[in-house]
Order: structure tokens, then sequence, then C-alpha cells
């Protein structure tokens, strides 16, 4: 299974697999992930309820979830280790990604996202199904350890500002990179991580929420001024949207990529760590 599944794809093999709504949104959105999903759901899905898989007990602002957490959560839902998954959501913030990010960092490893997700599988006039996913729960696997090559901490992005071979890379939006706007957000002044260039997840998008050709991809990255011959550490936010960036490095075959788990919301609350505001250099 390809780590990106076609529509087409997944309908064909909806028996195979697991299929998991990873919808999460913002507050401001004013939406109900958990009322969407009984409303509309693609047929045998489950609920991840994504905003809740973090470790609330970490001083890191939505933190990755700890590996019992994980686990846990995957037992609950019915998912036994070693299924194949296929990712989806329904949500401005592409947040399938950072479940893919998840999957992936506690050592799945056949775990997918759907191209266009919900929006597309809807518009193509797809079947639906109604009300509370029914799977009955199975045996929690083993909790892994977290894979520690995916993570960066706040101390290991600081010390890796002095290293010319270490990139940081920024999804979100052009304002409040370059501190033109607030990061109303999370409720922080806008700015950047020193040296961090700028590639907001949309752009590597199409209109359809699809995922760009590969080609174009790879142009996106080398017009943000990032060598993908390099290490890459991926920030935003709180963690959402640089699993998209992480997920597209991973189409175009980069492994040696990370994610700044505390992101914007953790480095900009410290003020005695370094920001700088404007276009990047």
């Amino acid at each position: 299974m390809d780590i990106l599944v076609s529509t087409g794809w997944l309908a064909d093999n909806l028996a195979r697999v697991a299929v998991i709504d990873a919808s999460k949104h913002l507050p401001a959105a004013g939406r109900n992930a958990r009322a969407e999903f009984a409303a509309g759901h693609i047929p045998g899905a489950r609920f991840l309820d994504l905003a809740s898989l973090q470790d609330d007990s970490s001083p890191v602002p939505a933190a990755v979830p700890r590996g019992a957490q994980f686990a846990q959560r995957l037992a609950a839902l019915g998912v036994e280790s070693g299924c194949p998954v296929v990712l989806y959501d329904d949500s401005a913030l592409r947040s399938a990604a950072r479940a893919w990010f998840l999957f992936r960092l506690f050592g799945c490893a056949e775990v997918a996202i759907l191209d266009g997700g919900l929006a597309k599988w809807r518009a193509e006039g797809r079947a639906l199904e109604t009300g509370e996913a029914n799977h009955a729960p199975c045996p929690a696997g083993a909790p892994r350890d977290p894979d520690a090559a995916r993570l960066r901490t706040r101390a290991q992005v600081l010390a890796s500002l002095a290293d010319p071979r270490e990139q940081i890379v920024d999804a979100r939006d052009a304002d409040r990179f370059t501190g033109a706007a607030q990061d109303t957000v999370h409720g922080l002044p806008g700015g950047h991580i020193p040296g961090a260039r700028h590639l907001h997840y949309r752009d590597l998008l199409n209109d359809d929420g699809t995922f760009r050709p590969r080609d174009d991809l790879r142009a996106a990255f080398d017009a943000a001024g990032v060598d993908l011959d390099r290490p890459v550490t991926a920030s935003c936010g709180s963690g959402v949207t640089a699993a998209v960036v992480l997920f597209a490095l991973a189409l175009l075959g980069k492994e040696d990529a990370a994610l700044y788990d505390g992101s914007w919301s953790e480095w900009a609350a410290d003020p005695d760590l370094p920001r700088e505001t404007g276009a990047p250099a």
C-alpha cells in the first residue's frame, strides 16, 4: 500500500483496511468533528478523536501522546497491531497528516492518507454511513517508545540553530510567520524561529485538497530555499500542519525529517528564546 491512496483505491479495498477519520478543527472554525462523523462518514470508518490524542501531562503544548496512550486508543477502536490503516479528514488543517505522523512515530509501517479526504469522497458521490462507529475493541498491543529521530525538543531546536546543515521549515501562513499578524490561535505574537524557511502547508496541495504532483512538491521546497539533501525539522503553530510538510517530504522519499513537537506555541511562549520577524533571509 502506498502512503497516499486515491478514493478509487479505497473504494476497492474497504474490506481489507481499517479506515479512520482523523479530523481536527481549530476552535474558531466552530465545528464538531465527532458530530460531523456521526452525520456522515466513509463506510466502516472509526473516529480517532485526534484532538484528544495528546499527552496532557506534558509541559509541551499539544504534545504527542505517550506510547501506552496511543496503543490504548487503537485498541478501543478495534484496530489490531499490523492492520493496514487509511486515514482521512474533513478539515482545513489536513489533520490526517498529523495522525499519519503519530502512526509512523510509534512504528506503524502500513499507514496511508486518503488523497483529498472526505471532501473528495463526497464530491464523487460515494457511499456514506451515519451514526457512531460500531467496532468491538481489541486487546491493546504493547506500548512502543516513540521513534526519537522523528521528534525534536525545544532544546534540540535551539542547539540546531548553530548547525549549518540543519533546516527549520515553518508551515504557518505568511502573516504569522513574518510577524505581520498575531498568532491569535495560540494568543502569541507573530514571528518565527531564527533562520526558519517558510512553506505554507497549503502550497503543497491542489485546490481540491489533494497533494500536488511530486515534481511540484519538489519545486515548492526548492522555491522556499529548502535543501532536500539536508535534515529538516518541521514546525507550525502546535504540530498539526507541520505534519503536512513531513508527509510531503515522505512522498519525495525523504526520511531524515522530524517534527518540533512544541512548535511556535512553545517557542514563542518562552521570552528567553530568540525570535525573528520579516521574510526569511
